[in-house]
């Protein structure tokens, strides 16, 4: 009885503190708050933005937090990750779109210098071709993941850009939705992507990539120029691998020439040499690792990985941007002898 005595108190010594610490955190945010709008004033936003957005009302969301700490249950292989976003839905709607925004997305092409299959890839992979946004308010997110402490700095920075956007007119706060850590829009920007690259292509005065598709197809294209993206230029191709090929040369931080990697052994599909496209340099990369699926790939493809560094969704925007554009059928390159 006593052990279960003593059980019980520390248990609810345990529960006390804890609730103590939850609700001293509750009053912490109303400091940080208060000092948060101090901060966001002496950074020249206005008074009325700062009392609306910033509210006493205003509460971090527990979801977010959950969210951000979650650690993935399992692993989602790169085939399986592959049938999911690269789909046959997926495709067919990125071809229709091709075609029903055909002449928008040529004049985005004409004044930003990035294939538009690229551009609608993109779009389809972040959103779902803008169907599938985030239903959290930005503000209140980035507030959030800011106050928690795991990666308050940025975060932070991030909510004061999201303020600018707002103080600046180029969405209301009842439409600037996003995922729960604060990536915005039909594109995901986070605030401060969108400050170096949205762009007001229809010209209204507003940088709106939540619901104005010239906005969202211009602003994702600008992010690929201005990240070094050669329009026209291949991104790469499959592979196939010897098993005793040295690891540490493997990885999108590794470039070497295509000579170089014909002479280590690396072929097509068809075991044909790899072909001479121009003066590339080239880095292998297998994303699930040894003895699976291979690429040789191009700047294009690293310039993709300034986006989202994930060789899965990197290789995932080629693959589509190929099958929208060319019903699967890569272009073909006619291969020269090694």
């Amino acid at each position: 009885m006593l052990r279960y005595q003593v059980f019980i108190l520390c248990f609810l010594a345990v529960f006390g503190c804890s609730m103590a610490t939850a609700s001293a955190n509750t009053e912490d945010f109303s400091s940080w708050l208060k000092e948060l709008r101090a901060e966001a004033l002496a950074d020249g936003i206005s008074a009325k933005t700062v009392s609306h957005a910033l509210p006493d009302t205003l509460k971090p969301i527990d979801k977010i937090l959950e969210l951000d700490r979650k650690q993935p249950e399992g692993h989602t292989t790169y085939e399986e990750y592959l049938k999911k976003t690269v789909s046959e839905d997926r495709v067919a709607k990125g071809r229709t779109n091709m075609l029903n925004y055909r002449k928008l997305l040529d004049s985005v092409e004409d004044e930003y210098p990035a294939d538009k299959a690229v551009v609608v890839a993109l779009w389809g992979i972040e959103t779902s071709y803008g169907a599938n946004t985030g239903n959290y308010d930005v503000v209140t997110a980035l507030a959030t993941l800011a106050y928690d402490g795991r990666r308050s700095d940025f975060f932070r920075g991030e909510l004061m850009k999201a303020l600018k956007i707002l103080d600046e007119g180029h969405i209301s706060q009842a439409r600037m939705k996003g995922s729960w850590a604060g990536a915005m829009g039909q594109s995901q920007f986070m605030p401060s992507s969108f400050f170096k690259f949205a762009v007001d292509f229809d010209k209204d005065g507003h940088r709106d990539i939540w619901t104005t598709e010239g906005d969202v197809f211009a602003s994702a294209a600008n992010y690929l120029a201005l990240s070094g993206w050669k329009k026209g230029a291949p991104w790469g191709r499959q592979v196939k691998v010897p098993l005793n090929i040295d690891r540490q040369l493997v990885g999108a931080n590794n470039t070497y020439s295509l000579q170089f990697w014909h002479d280590k052994g690396v072929r097509l599909l068809n075991d044909e040499g790899v072909p001479f496209e121009g003066e590339y340099q080239a880095s292998l990369i297998q994303p699930d690792g040894p003895g699976t699926t291979a690429y040789l790939v191009y700047e294009n493809y690293r310039t993709l990985l300034k986006w989202n560094k994930s060789s899965y969704f990197a290789t995932a925007v080629c693959l589509l941007a190929d099958r929208i554009k060319s019903a699967g059928i890569a272009p073909k390159i006619a291969p020269k002898k090694a």
